[in-house]
């Protein structure tokens, strides 16, 4: 039986932030799920979604650093034994651009991962956008820095070892299966290549994950950009994937947070939307990260026991930080610069997170 979720699981803590310069604030829905609270034998897995090298962002990066970005993020992040993140950008090199046809610079994925990222999902429509040759030497550039990716491969025998990623999380078997629906710029050689959302050529890549993994956590990048909710081809294909052996699905690409749902007691979070960006759309700087509790006692096959989901807000330069700053929903109204900003912040957050929202 299906249980569907639009954004709001069995127990809802209700937290109460104020607002500037009124009498009484807004109720904010926090957690949509919350299973019973996460023991010392527990792997914890942190998920953000869309990390993009928009232009303002890396000229933001030039002038005031990186270290502002997941400031206010940093104890989830470093809280969890692995954190993965979606880099939407290929290491082309110089001259570096953002959208559309991106090309970050390396020192981002470092500072990435110096906070705590520890592994990068590839596998998505932009990652091609400088051809091949970018996405050869973004590889050769993630190596070159020990960085661990996945949904991506060199040539056939990275290929096997990288689709799916397998990481030993604290004695868990994980393993990682990143795809995409496609890439905005087409491959001039059949490697390196792009793990694509192909039922055909990802038979094989699940069947590995569930053979030699407690755990397959799928990673698709999918759906329709700026949707709100889901579409029949993301259902089906998440129905597909959790016959194939699927423990949890978190989806990427439509750049807002979609909806969930369980299918066969399976979490599909169809999309976290962005991590850090510079899209101006509100929907588009609401934003999701989930941290999943796997249970693995001595003598118990591995489980999800706990998930828990939290929207962040992506602040432009000048709002909190000097640059760009993800925030947590919840953070008071102190901190922001300008209270219009946090209202605005509050009543998007209303409008598109609540559970009587009319956008829903």
């Amino acid at each position: 039986m299906k249980h569907f979720v639009r954004h709001i699981f069995t127990l809802t803590l209700w937290l109460l932030l104020p607002l500037a310069g009124a009498a009484q604030g807004i109720r904010f829905p926090m957690e949509f799920w919350k299973a019973p609270a996460p023991q010392s034998d527990t792997v914890r897995i942190f998920l953000v979604g869309d990390v993009l090298s928009h232009g303002r962002v890396m000229e933001s990066s030039t002038q005031y650093g990186y270290s502002s970005f997941f400031k206010y993020v940093e104890e989830d992040i470093q809280g969890a034994d692995l954190a993965i993140c979606n880099m939407e950008f290929p290491l082309a090199g110089k001259p570096y651009s953002g959208y559309p046809v991106f090309s970050g610079p390396e020192s981002f994925p470092e500072y990435l991962s110096e906070v705590g990222f520890g592994v990068f999902l590839l596998g998505n429509n932009h990652v091609l956008d400088k051809g091949s040759a970018g996405l050869s030497r973004t590889i050769e550039q993630m190596e070159l820095r020990g960085l661990r990716y996945t949904g991506v491969a060199a040539n056939a025998a990275a290929d096997t070892l990288l689709n799916p990623l397998f990481v030993n999380v604290k004695g868990l078997k994980l393993a990682i299966v990143n795809f995409t629906y496609g890439t905005n710029q087409g491959a001039s050689a059949r490697w390196p290549k792009v793990q694509r959302m192909n039922k055909a050529t990802l038979a094989p890549v699940m069947a590995r994950a569930r053979e030699k993994a407690d755990i397959v956590l799928v990673c698709p990048h999918w759906g329709v950009e700026y949707a709100l909710t889901h579409n029949a081809e993301q259902e089906e294909m998440a129905r597909w994937l959790i016959q194939q052996g699927a423990h949890v699905i978190v989806g990427s690409h439509p750049h807002v947070v979609q909806d969930m749902e369980y299918i066969n007691d399976v979490p599909v979070y169809y999309s976290l939307g962005n991590a850090l960006s510079n899209q101006n759309d509100l929907p588009a700087r609401l934003e999701g990260v989930v941290t999943l509790g796997f249970a693995t006692r001595l003598g118990e096959r591995p489980h999800l026991a706990s998930a828990r989901f939290k929207y962040l807000w992506c602040t432009k330069p000048g709002m909190i930080e000097d640059s760009y700053a993800a925030v947590p929903v919840t953070l008071p109204a102190t901190y922001w610069r300008d209270p219009a900003d946090y209202q605005t912040m509050q009543a998007t957050y209303l409008q598109y997170a609540s559970p009587n929202s009319k956008s829903k």
